[in-house]
């Protein structure tokens, strides 16, 4: 599991960076190997996220993990934020409570709370209750909307039934997370997208569905795209979802997560880990976060 978690935190990473330069492009997108690879606040507030539960001893607490928002951003760590999160993040450092400081109506349906939601899967069980009600409110911290609660639960049973056996990249994952969630938009999308199958490309999805910040836009997508490790390789799989513009980052870090939580740290391209900015910080935090959890069976 240790090496799970590894490759789930540190391929979200390299998703983040590798798309990190093509944010709002229009596609197609060409990858250079010039391109500057830099982590952006998906990779930072997951980070922030990993130590926040470490501290806790494994447990996930949203003001803990709201307190270490603050601090991160307080420190000038927190890059490329957009809206609902630099509001959230600027609030918390006045003195603002994390249950009241996110962004709330329509603006507030982003992909913010989702892109960093991947380390809550090891220690909250999606299927209980009360850990959805921890998801809900680690969520709010900065999206108020059931949409964005949504993406963000979408992450989180992805990883799991990644990292735990659930999928195992021959099962549809789009079904098995769908099957998951409450009546929302997002849930609405991944069946749409199950329905159509993993013969359109994903340039095409993102031209008839979108791939955008708009969570309902982005989770359907990234996870569309992770659900292709059985026939792609990680690499391809992120250049073509990348390809398709929009919120490339974000897009690209969720895939990533998921990705690296079904084949493991061992499994992400060594040329890829070698590239990874900030590699030895992230391995660190990711190591100190798994020595922190009590695996679930």
């Amino acid at each position: 599991m240790r090496d799970q978690i590894l490759g789930c935190i540190l391929g979200g990473a390299i998703g983040d960076a590798l798309g990190g330069p093509h944010e709002g492009k229009r596609p197609p997108i060409e990858i250079s190997d010039d391109d500057e690879w830099r982590l952006s606040d998906d990779t930072q507030l997951t980070l922030a996220t990993c130590e926040a539960i470490s501290s806790c001893g494994g447990s996930a607490d949203p003001a803990a993990i709201a307190d270490h928002f603050a601090r991160w951003h307080r420190g000038g760590r927190v890059r490329g934020m957009g809206a609902s999160t630099f509001k959230a993040l600027s609030e918390l450092v006045a003195g603002g409570h994390w249950a009241l400081v996110g962004r709330k109506g329509e603006h507030a349906a982003g992909n913010g709370s989702a892109m960093r939601a991947a380390p809550l899967a090891f220690c909250l069980d999606p299927n209980d209750q009360a850990a959805r009600q921890t998801i809900r409110d680690v969520s709010r911290i900065t999206h108020h909307h059931e949409e964005a609660y949504a993406g963000a639960l979408t992450v989180v049973i992805a990883v799991r039934a990644a990292a735990g056996g659930a999928w195992d990249g021959s099962n549809s994952l789009l079904r098995l997370v769908a099957e998951n969630l409450p009546d929302t938009q997002v849930r609405d999308r991944l069946i749409a997208l199950a329905e159509i199958g993993a013969e359109l490309p994903l340039l095409e999805l993102a031209r008839r569905f979108g791939c955008s910040a708009y969570v309902v836009e982005s989770v359907p997508l990234a996870l569309c795209g992770a659900s292709r490790i059985g026939k792609l390789d990680f690499k391809t799989v992120l250049i073509e979802l990348i390809a398709c513009g929009g919120d490339t980052d974000t897009n690209a870090s969720i895939a990533g997560q998921v990705m690296g939580a079904l084949i493991g740290r061992g499994g992400l391209p060594e040329e890829m880990i070698t590239r990874a900015p900030e590699r030895g910080s992230v391995e660190a935090v990711a190591g100190a976060f798994a020595e922190s959890m009590n695996f679930y069976e």
